[in-house]
């Protein structure tokens, strides 16, 4: 994956992307915060984390350019890193059919809460973020990791035992409040690499993080109710019929335990990494040259190009994070109420099927186009593609309600047409924070610069599950626009994000 920063864009963008002060390796005085990628969804923390993952010939940490990556660490690491986003994305296959069951709600009203114990998740976990990187930072990277994955387990495990609609946002607010474990990781991650291998274990943990994304769905829409999924096998069992949903949440809850055990007895502490003393070119460290007073944010923000990256990469998220908020809504409501009445099997496996061809976009797509193209070449294809993506979707709905043979057939070919061609718009992600590395100030800048963007993302993705799942359920129940009010919205941003990145600045052209 290397190349897909430092093949293409300009020479800034080669320097910029792992720089003193970026967020590539970590440092005594960077945070851990400051020196993690900007997180979105369905699964955007992969999408950065491949932009952070590129060749750099500035590296924060000095280490031997031979030495070679540690790929047991490596493996572990990743493998913890899949339990976030299985955790996460493993209730949308059933969530509304819970939502509905718990409450005795309309299938109207369905949409609004399970948007609200969406967002509830990405709020508590926007919440405690900095508290879990301060702690890493004073306590150490392991015992914090440890600690997340543990509560990500218990908390998981005893969601599908909910009965009622506020145990499951208790449950789900809990779990987000563990769910720090994306920054101790890519930050452990970081700081065993080196400018020689970090492409490559960047390129592994954002396949992780693809993976989870693919798997969680999966697993969850494939045990969800078991008893009437599996009759010959759960049928008649007691605990099934009474907790239809406890079976996907306790076998997440014990691949989340699994990386518990693995990363207590494997994964080894990265903190004193981190911790070298600067030096100056006699190699003294008395002599080092002082370090660089910290510029205020108000003073980065208005700093060239940064303003118009910065909303680019809002604009980018905020369109991912509402898809990825209604979609599985949008599946789940019946045809005639404007989605596709999909069954939570379905549901599962479109949802994890979008998840591989996003991974395959962004992995084997994304970096000869942005070396050919450009990283604001790249940005502005996927503007132009953004609105007809958007629009392929109620007419999907158009297709399926004439209820024809002809009309079924032509359903399956369009939607197998968007899931293959339609997640190539998440290249949008990794260009946005291709971008925002170019434009950065200077390199002490760009550890708060990357911050700065994490605090957007994280207050997008807690408020914008609530806010999208409202106007579908509102369009859904009102019948505003047949239904579609949601995705009229959704399009008016998408054109919005293809006139945006016109005006993206000249750092990040093809040179």
């Amino acid at each position: 994956m290397a190349s897909s920063s430092s093949s293409g864009g300009s020479g800034k963008g080669e320097d910029s992307t792992l720089r003193p002060g970026s967020s590539g390796l970590a440092s005594e005085t960077t945070p851990l915060l400051a020196a993690a990628p900007v997180a979105t969804t369905a699964d955007p923390n992969v999408a950065s984390a491949i932009a952070d993952g590129s060749e750099s010939n500035s590296p924060l940490l000095v280490k031997p350019e031979d030495k070679p990556l540690p790929k047991v660490q490596i493996f572990f690491l990743c493998y913890a890193r899949l339990v976030e986003p299985i955790a996460f994305f493993s209730i949308f296959p059933f969530i509304n059919q819970m939502v509905q069951e718990n409450g005795g709600l309309d299938e109207e009203d369905v949409g609004f809460y399970g948007g609200l114990i969406e967002s509830l998740f990405s709020l508590t976990q926007m919440c405690v973020m900095l508290l879990w990187g301060r702690a890493a930072d004073r306590w150490g990277r392991k015992p914090v990791l440890v600690l997340s994955l543990v509560g990500i387990a218990v908390t998981t495990s005893f969601f599908g035992l909910s009965r009622t609609i506020w145990q499951m946002i208790v449950l789900r607010c809990l779990a987000g409040v563990f769910a720090g474990t994306i920054v101790t990781i890519r930050t452990m991650i970081a700081e065993h690499s080196t400018p020689r291998t970090q492409a490559r274990s960047f390129s592994w943990f954002a396949f992780s993080g693809n993976a989870g994304l693919f798997f969680g769905p999966l697993i969850g829409g494939a045990l969800a109710d078991p008893a009437h999924q599996y009759p010959g096998t759960f049928g008649g069992v007691p605990f099934f019929e009474d907790y239809p949903y406890a079976l996907s949440s306790i076998v997440v809850g014990g691949i989340g335990l699994t990386a518990v055990v693995t990363s207590a007895v494997f994964i080894e502490e990265t903190l004193h990494m981190s911790k070298r003393p600067a030096t100056g070119s006699d190699g003294n460290e008395a002599n080092a040259p002082p370090r660089p007073e910290p510029t205020s944010i108000l003073s980065i923000i208005k700093a060239p190009g940064v303003g118009i990256v910065l909303h680019n990469y809002g604009h980018a998220m905020l369109l991912g994070l509402a898809y990825s908020a209604i979609v599985s809504v949008f599946w789940f409501t019946s045809p005639e109420k404007g989605g596709f009445g999909f069954s939570p099997l379905q549901i599962s496996l479109f949802m994890g099927l979008t998840g591989l061809s996003q991974a395959l976009w962004l992995i084997l797509i994304f970096p000869p186009l942005q070396h050919r193209f450009g990283t604001n070449g790249v940005l502005r294809a996927c503007g132009i593609a953004y609105p007809f993506f958007i629009v392929l979707m109620p007419i999907l709905n158009l297709i399926l309600i004439q209820d024809t043979d002809a009309s079924r057939i032509s359903f399956w070919v369009v939607a197998t047409f968007s899931l293959t061609i339609g997640p190539g718009v998440s290249m949008a992600f990794t260009g946005v924070q291709l971008a925002l590395n170019d434009v950065s100030p200077s390199p002490e800048t760009l550890g708060t610069l990357n911050a700065l963007a994490l605090t957007i993302t994280s207050g997008l993705r807690a408020f914008s599950p609530i806010l999208f799942t409202s106007l579908f359920a509102i369009g859904v129940k009102q019948h505003v626009l047949s239904g579609y009010l949601v995705w009229l919205v959704l399009f008016i941003l998408a054109a919005a994000f293809t006139v945006s990145t016109r005006f993206l600045p000249a750092a990040s052209e093809k040179d």
